[in-house]
């Protein structure tokens, strides 16, 4: 039987997760390197593709690595309370405080990168399966979100192939994530979805 305990500990974990998930930091990278608010430009989103439109190739990989970090922290909370699937719960949580954060009034990114870092904690074969896939399509197209979308749909497949019990949190956040980029499908299906920029400035 679950205690009280136990159960008050792994809320806690998991609103933990949420607040860590939800530390912008794409728009903390952008302010504190004079580019503004990342909101007021470009796509208005405080993800990296939004960061690489306006600050370049390595401010966007540094908001990348830190959206990932955020996530894989959570990850180990939910390792130190509980299983993986657990862990990935807790990974789920992460994802939601990105796209939802409380910070922001609940305006957040997409949760590509977030999910890049769950992946990594979870399962690194997953993580090297989706991370080929996205270069591939987003390289080859020139469509960031494509290669995103793509990664959606495998994510819970392997989630279910590593264990039943992760295949639900990977499920739940392949849906979030294919909701959060509900506008990019829809302009990927019109023709009119916006290319990737590849700069690089100092």
């Amino acid at each position: 039987m679950i205690s009280v305990s136990f159960v008050c500990i792994a809320v806690g974990a998991l609103l933990i997760s949420y607040l860590l998930g939800s530390i912008p930091m794409g728009l903390i990278l952008t302010k504190i390197t004079g580019h503004g608010d990342i909101r007021q430009v470009g796509s208005g989103n405080i993800g990296a593709t939004n960061v690489l439109r306006v600050g370049g190739l390595r401010l966007a990989a540094a908001t990348w690595i830190l959206d990932m970090a955020k996530a894989i922290a959570a990850v180990c909370i939910g390792y130190a309370v509980g299983d993986v699937a657990f862990a990935a719960w807790c990974g789920f949580a992460a994802i939601v405080g990105h796209c939802y954060p409380v910070w922001l009034r609940f305006r957040g990114g997409k949760g590509i990168s977030s999910l890049f870092g769950v992946l990594l904690s979870v399962s690194p074969l997953a993580f090297v399966i989706c991370g080929v896939e996205w270069l591939i399509v987003a390289l080859s197209s020139g469509y960031s979100s494509l290669g995103a979308v793509v990664a959606f749909c495998l994510m819970p497949v392997l989630g279910f192939v590593i264990d039943v019990n992760v295949g639900w949190p990977f499920l739940a956040i392949a849906l979030l994530c294919l909701w959060r980029h509900r506008a990019n499908i829809g302009r990927l299906v019109r023709g009119t979805e916006s290319k990737i920029e590849w700069k690089w400035k100092k």
